[in-house]
């Protein structure tokens, strides 16, 4: 069992602060690419398959159910905030450190999407890869903490052991 190597509250530290890194990570290149390097928005090539751009979600993942109402905006921000608290209890019984780093990702993630949300009016994304014409939908670091978190969800979920 994971708590033979690592305490339950030194798991749930660990998971928080990772939490708050990828909120503060989220943030800090949020402020930076408005206010510094999208002063005015353009698309900056970076390689040939990535570029810097400004997107203004008003959806869900990659825009889904976007129509811009202000009703939908307080809707999503409510539903991302009631999840991240069912993480956080989830986060408070975990036995394994790697998912601890996984719920402390997504809970950081979505509360770094909420302030957008709130702040902005709309999620604030701008990394944008593609390949031969195609262009994945945007995004920030806040999805990528949900996302490498989620995925660490499913693994486990597929290949470790029930204690969790």
């Amino acid at each position: 069992m994971a708590t033979d190597r690592m305490s339950i509250d030194s798991m749930r530290r660990r998971g928080v602060a990772l939490g708050f890194a990828t909120l503060i990570l989220d943030q800090v290149s949020k402020w930076w690419i408005i206010t510094e390097v999208m002063n005015p928005p353009t698309v900056i090539t970076v390689t040939p398959f990535f570029n810097l751009v400004l997107g203004l979600n008003t959806g869900v993942s990659f825009g889904m159910f976007g129509g811009g109402a202000e009703f939908g905006r307080w809707m999503l921000s409510a539903l991302a905030l009631a999840i991240a608290t069912a993480l956080g209890v989830w986060l408070w019984r975990v036995h394994k450190p790697w998912l601890a780093a996984a719920l402390g990702m997504i809970i950081g993630g979505a509360i770094g999407n909420v302030i957008d949300r709130v702040r902005v009016g709309a999620v604030v994304d701008f990394l944008d890869f593609h390949v031969s014409g195609y262009h994945w939908p945007a995004f920030n670091v806040a999805d990528m903490g949900i996302s490498v978190g989620a995925a660490i969800l499913i693994i486990d979920s597929l290949f470790g052991d029930n204690e969790g």
